[in-house]
């Protein structure tokens, strides 16, 4: 089962640098997920700095923001510590996540194909319900499109 905008997202926890977490803690919030391909790779560097520089404004529109990827808690750590993220990143090593949104993807890189994550955002509404979702979406624009978006809620 995975995540259809308009409906209830399922209940998850998830292990995050700032521990353990779940959609029920974000209960009258809404909620950002942004899942990523890899710590402290350009495409993803430059993503998580720019929700990094427009978390205060997120915070402002009553929206709490993770990004999520494969990596390690220790290399979310050094990745976070380093680009001065003021946001937690969830290890979700497990897959589970990432498959209940539905962005493991077959991916070419260099004319090889590769299992890997879609980079994607999603918005998770006050009340648990999914209100928006981009996928496969491109860098340039999309932390200010995210951050246009949860202010016009």
């Amino acid at each position: 089962m995975s995540v259809t905008v308009g409906r209830p997202v399922p209940k998850f926890s998830a292990t995050s640098t700032a521990g353990e977490i779940s959609l029920k803690d974000f209960a009258g919030r809404n909620l950002i997920l942004y899942f990523y391909p890899k710590d402290a790779t350009p495409g993803c560097t430059t993503e998580g700095q720019n929700f990094r520089d427009r978390y205060a404004a997120l915070q402002k529109a009553n929206a709490e923001i993770f990004g999520v990827s494969r990596d390690s808690l220790a290399s979310h750590e050094r990745f976070r510590q380093k680009m001065g993220f003021p946001f937690a990143l969830i290890s979700d090593t497990s897959e589970a996540l990432c498959t209940l949104f539905d962005v493991i993807k077959p991916k070419k890189l260099y004319g090889k194909v590769h299992i890997g994550i879609e980079r994607s955002t999603f918005v998770i509404g006050p009340t648990g319900i999914l209100l928006r979702e981009w996928r496969a979406l491109k860098v340039p624009g999309h932390a200010q499109e995210v951050l246009e978006y949860v202010q016009s809620l």
